[in-house]
């Protein structure tokens, strides 16, 4: 029987955890403050613990710290309503076993006590904790309360000291680059140099040069030899922006690049050095790219050892107040301006298509329209058309797309039109669900690689509710090796 110390003042989350774990065959002990969970690991180390960041008195950092002293090989589990990257990096980095954001699924919570149950005695927890990093130097701050951004920082914590290739995922706006240079930031290369790729705004011609150099005379302008953005990022990272967009050729020289270890510039026989973490960026979904024969398997799997989503700003609204209110703040200088609440509403009403980057553009807008010290609704621009967003089919015509709610009216006139339905068929609005489903989820199963529980939440669905969606439609076989139950 394992013992799990669990150190929190809400006492509704100290019973669900109890219940849980008693019902898993596990001891639990419960401790309201940090303090006297220290008293108790002084009596009898537990195999894990449970930790609330904020507590009353010592917070739940200072109380890491202690019990990473007290009980050394005990991994420890930090959960926080009230994160930030900040405290992601430096729980992890002073040996947290796992960063767990508020609010959780209790299931989820589970397993990850049951692997750090499973992990407590490897050698992995013996070895020297993580250098700390400090925090102080500059770095464009990435902000965010939401559940979706909150796994974003710890993902950031996890994988920035793993010198291991980075995928991020999101749409265009989200700030995938920004992702990208807290890693850098938070990694052993941080003193190196980060180089960023935009892999659009390079043409074909000049992309190889561009990426590996060339020596002089290797093609018509080519006066003197030039380092390539690859050997510029030796012992650092490089960022490719849009990965999707490197054409197949380069795609072959760049595996070669990450497998070798060295650079043959264009024109050239000698191969250089180029020791770089390759952070790699998207909006659309590789795995469309590699089934339609436009980007390379073996690249693909090479680049997602491990993968970073950032949702998109609609769905998390909470985000919002605060994202705007340092955006206005930038825009307005030395003049003091503020948000009304009839303001932040509208803002958090919106679909935000551009994300981020249209969130500030926004805030900018209306930092020049406002005329008091308050921005009201009437100061922000209009809300660009949604365009194909609300659309179900055209992406591929060349005409206008049909809105979507007059392709579901014309589906249920000719349905309808068709006589009276048989007492036995199945029900109207299961219909309608048999035929918007599967390339709903379809759509959404890849943009996350096939993880369940991603998509789940991508939907707004239990999980349970999405297998059983899935099983009736038989598309089990979309769900992918990555899948997290």
């Amino acid at each position: 029987m394992s013992q799990i110390l669990v150190i929190d003042d809400e006492p509704a989350i100290c019973w669900s955890f109890e219940q849980a774990l008693k019902d898993g065959g596990h001891e639990v002990r419960i401790a309201s403050t940090a303090e006297e969970a220290l008293r108790e690991v002084t009596r009898s180390a537990p195999d894990v613990i449970v930790l609330d960041y904020r507590l009353p008195g010592m917070d739940g950092l200072a109380a890491l710290k202690q019990l990473r002293i007290q009980a050394e090989r005990t991994p420890v589990i930090l959960m926080t309503a009230f994160g930030s990257l900040d405290l992601a990096v430096d729980a992890l980095g002073v040996g947290a076993f796992d960063y767990l954001p508020k609010p959780f699924d209790l299931d989820d919570a589970i397993n990850v006590i049951s692997r750090a149950l499973a992990d407590r005695d490897s050698s992995e927890h013996a070895q020297e904790l993580p250098e700390t990093h400090d925090t102080t130097r500059s770095l464009p701050e990435i902000l965010g309360v939401s559940r979706g951004m909150q796994e974003v920082f710890r993902d950031i914590a996890l994988v920035a000291p793993r010198d291991v290739p980075v995928l991020i995922t999101g749409e265009s706006g989200v700030g995938k680059e920004l992702v990208a240079r807290a890693i850098h930031r938070y990694s052993g290369r941080d003193a190196e140099r980060f180089v960023p790729v935009c892999v659009p705004a390079l043409s074909e011609s000049v992309l190889e040069s561009e990426l590996f150099g060339h020596v002089k005379g290797a093609f018509t302008g080519a006066d003197r030899d030039r380092p390539g953005l690859l050997e510029q990022a030796h012992h650092g990272t490089a960022f490719f922006d849009e990965i999707g967009d490197v054409p197949l050729l380069q795609q072959v020289k760049l595996l070669r690049v990450l497998e070798d270890r060295r650079i043959v510039p264009v024109g050239g026989n000698v191969p250089k050095p180029s020791s770089f973490r390759l952070i790699a960026a998207t909006h659309r979904p590789l795995e469309e790219r590699v089934r339609q024969g436009e980007f390379r398997e073996d690249l693909y799997y090479r680049l997602s050892v491990f993968r970073i989503h950032i949702p998109p700003l609609r769905d998390r609204p909470e985000d919002i107040p605060e994202l705007a209110g340092k955006f206005l703040a930038e825009a307005a200088g030395k003049r003091p301006l503020e948000l009304s609440s009839a303001t932040v509403r509208e803002l958090q009403s919106r679909y935000w298509k551009g994300n981020v980057r249209e969130l500030r553009s926004a805030l900018q807008h209306a930092a020049v329209i406002c005329r008091g010290g308050v921005v009201t609704p009437d100061c922000l621009p209009s809300e660009p058309p949604r365009g194909d967003q609300r659309t179900l089919q055209g992406r591929g015509d060349n005409g206008p797309s049909t809105p979507l709610s007059e392709n579901v009216q014309q589906w249920a006139e000719h349905v309808l039109s068709s006589g009276e339905r048989d007492a036995n068929q199945e029900p109207l609005y299961e219909s309608f669900l048999s035929e918007v489903e599967p390339p709903l989820f379809e759509a959404v199963l890849a943009k996350v690689g096939g993880n369940r529980k991603a998509a789940a939440e991508m939907l707004g669905l239990h999980r349970e509710t999405l297998r059983k969606r899935l099983r009736k439609h038989r598309m089990d076989d979309n769900i992918g090796p990555d899948d997290v139950d």
